[in-house]
């Protein structure tokens, strides 16, 4: 499905909007949820990606293919390598079939699990023989993908002896890490996190609990970046929020008051204002904390005529698409100026925004979501707009809410 999203008429925005839980505590839980029959779950997200997940952990087939998402790549490589007496082969989309899981399978096998390639040596996809794991320490480098580091916490405490983790060298995406072990203290878990060594301690069983899914901060960058781009006094309240937060995307907060977006705390919700911006001409972002947000950001300068240098974003090129190259390819087209790296991306302030511009998704559901703001600078094309299903089911309904006109081309 291809799209075209025309200029709002009216730039000033009053509306409330309803959020699915995020994909990355929810897919967290779902495996610990799992492992402790004892959690019940609230607000669950209602992504293709939670989607998968769901499916994979109540399938008895010894095939399971979940598609483009990666987070249940990563869990259920773990989660299937613990399961004695079962054996498994996951798979994925073609794409999946090429983003690297070696440094996690290579962890598990320290570890003693019996996991082989179907293929391509150090990508899916993996035949996992499920066992019980005895040993109880692991190493990993601190700079990967912070999956890969979750996806074994998230087993640890079913572990015989728990599990000790020493992180090689720098740490990034800790925010992620400790959303992970904040997680399983939630449910009377214990673990510790010093230094270069994360511990999690064994345990068998624990008490009944609800846990209640926070909504996903990655799926509100879109209307931060909708209310930067509008006139001053647009306001949207965003449910279910908290400012305690778990997930590291919740800079935005601090982030998007460079482009006069507002952010108050309600009881469970936030609301973002427009207010006068700054005169910021460029800004300087290290997002090796909340890599997902790069696109959003990178689309918003452009729109906002602010130059931005962005670092910390090496993890970008393993995700749905190299979403450093994407980036460079569909904003050039849109008459920026952008250089790119292997880990950061440099715009330079624009003049122009070129108008009914078809943007390239390449699979990846941030690609199509990033661009959607600039709807209120000139019309655009979305191609393959359906793909924003892997994290965001009514997306597109919620941008019509809005006032942006929609039409299938």
């Amino acid at each position: 499905m291809d799209i075209l999203l025309n200029v709002l008429e009216d730039k000033k925005i009053h509306q409330e909007i309803t959020i699915s839980g995020s994909k990355s505590e929810s897919n967290r839980l779902l495996i610990l949820q799992k492992l402790f029959p004892e959690i019940s779950i609230e607000n669950l997200s209602d992504s293709d990606d939670s989607v998968h997940m769901q499916h994979a952990l109540s399938t008895q087939d010894e095939l399971v293919d979940i598609g483009h998402a990666g987070t249940a790549m990563r869990f259920l490589t773990s989660y299937f390598a613990v399961q004695e007496n079962r054996e498994t082969v996951l798979t994925g989309s073609e794409r999946m079939q090429n983003r690297p899981i070696e440094i996690l399978v290579n962890a598990l096998k320290d570890l003693g699990a019996n996991i082989t390639y179907e293929a391509k040596e150090g990508y899916p996809p993996i035949r996992i023989i499920g066992k019980k794991l005895i040993k109880d320490k692991a190493q990993i480098n601190g700079n990967v993908s912070s999956q890969y580091i979750s996806s074994l916490l998230l087993i640890a405490s079913k572990l015989e002896k728990g599990l000790e983790i020493e992180l090689i060298g720098k740490i990034t995406s800790v925010p992620y890490i400790k959303m992970t072990l904040s997680l399983l203290t939630q449910l009377g878990i214990d673990n510790k996190f010093e230094g270069n060594f994360i511990t999690v301690y064994p345990k068998k069983s624990i008490h009944k609990q609800t846990v209640v899914v926070e909504s996903d901060w990655s799926s509100a960058s879109y209307f931060y970046s909708i209310i930067a781009l509008s006139e001053i006094g647009s306001e949207i309240q965003l449910t279910a929020y908290k400012k305690e937060s778990l997930q590291g995307d919740s800079c935005l907060a601090e982030i998007y008051n460079h482009f006069g977006v507002e952010t108050t705390f309600n009881q469970n919700s936030i609301t973002l204002k427009k207010i006068k911006r700054s005169n910021t001409s460029s800004l300087d972002i290290d997002l090796k904390n909340a890599p997902d947000i790069a696109q959003t950001i990178a689309v918003t300068c452009f729109a906002e005529r602010i130059s931005c240098n962005l670092t910390g974003l090496h993890t970008l090129k393993i995700k749905e698409t190299d979403r450093l190259v994407a980036l460079h390819d569909e904003l050039t087209k849109l008459g920026a100026s952008i250089k790119v790296s292997d880990e950061s991306l440099h715009l330079e302030v624009s003049t122009k925004i070129n108008a009914n511009v078809s943007i390239k998704t390449y699979n990846d559901h941030r690609m199509a979501m990033a661009f959607a703001p600039l709807a209120l600078r000139v019309p655009i094309q979305i191609l393959d707009a359906e793909v924003v299903t892997k994290s965001y089911q009514k997306f597109w309904d919620d941008m019509h809410q809005l006032g942006i006109k929609i039409d299938n081309i």
